[in-house]
């Protein structure tokens, strides 16, 4: 029976396999968007693209990322001998000597593999570098869908476990944040605008992590009934809002520990010294 969406019979189909095969709409557009649709993965693309270069940079430099009291994002824990000694810091000297490459290679992996796992972050850079699709109502270039069930793809699927690092990491961080209430002499009681800077990026940290779906799911995604658990159901409704502004803070947080890395290499490098508010 006719519904009134099939092609007229005298229509070619377009070529092609994925959204061209026979078993779609045969429409020779690619697409009926007449706004700047590619703007958006664009932006996405360039802004992820200049976090990997400079994070790599970064992790490889091996240089500049301790300037008593702070302690750059990115090192932290630091987990190898050859680490800077840091008075009361994150040094766990689990690796030996045998390990020779920068010691934020250990640690780094942990929190990256949550964010590119992350469910935001898969949409943002399946749509920014493999057009997967490249934007709601635009076919994808590709023939066919697999989805994440094949390697690498079928990877994403940790998420929930590297949600567990994370959390880890995210104490740590906060551990230094504490530390950062000292002077370079390692005494307490006072603060610098590095201590601003570490405040507000282990906020973005915390609010990013438990914004997560996994974390969501885990407070309270297998409740039934929600009016016997009510501790749990406010758990529940406050990383609910958090997960509501999931990308603004995926966002926001990628930003803050690249600016706190970047300032602890500017004051390790003797680009100029932290200013001290008291």
């Amino acid at each position: 029976m006719a519904t009134g969406t099939e092609p007229p019979a005298t229509e070619d189909h377009p070529p092609g396999g994925g959204v061209h095969s026979r078993t779609r709409a045969a429409i020779r557009a690619p697409h009926l968007r007449t706004d700047r649709w590619w703007l958006a993965p664009a932006a996405t693309a360039a802004g992820l693209l200049a976090f990997v270069v400079y994070s790599t940079w970064r992790a490889f430099a091996n240089a500049d990322y301790y300037a008593a009291p702070y302690v750059s994002p990115f090192y932290s824990p630091c987990l190898a001998e050859s680490c800077e000694p840091m008075r009361s810091g994150p040094n766990w000297e689990l690796f030996g000597t045998w390990w020779g490459v920068s010691p934020a290679i250990i640690i780094l992996i942990f929190p990256l593999g949550f964010r590119l796992t992350c469910y935001y972050y898969r949409k943002a850079y399946y749509r920014g570098f493999w057009a997967s699709p490249p934007a709601c109502a635009v076919a994808e270039p590709h023939k066919k869908y697999t989805g994440e069930t094949r390697f690498p793809l079928i990877l994403q699927n940790i998420h929930r476990y590297f949600f567990y690092a994370a959390l880890l990491v995210a104490v740590v961080l906060t551990y230094d944040t504490v530390l950062a209430f000292r002077d370079e002499h390692y005494a307490w009681g006072h603060m610098g605008l590095g201590t601003l800077i570490f405040l507000a990026n282990i906020a973005l940290i915390w609010a990013y992590t438990l914004s997560c779906h996994s974390c969501r799911h885990i407070v309270g995604g297998k409740l039934k009934h929600f009016s016997r658990h009510p501790v749990r159901y406010r758990m529940w409704r406050v990383v609910g809002r958090l997960n509501a502004r999931h990308m603004q803070l995926a966002w926001a947080s990628l930003v803050s520990v690249a600016l706190a890395d970047f300032y602890v290499y500017l004051v390790a490098s003797g680009v100029f010294d932290d200013p001290r508010l008291f």
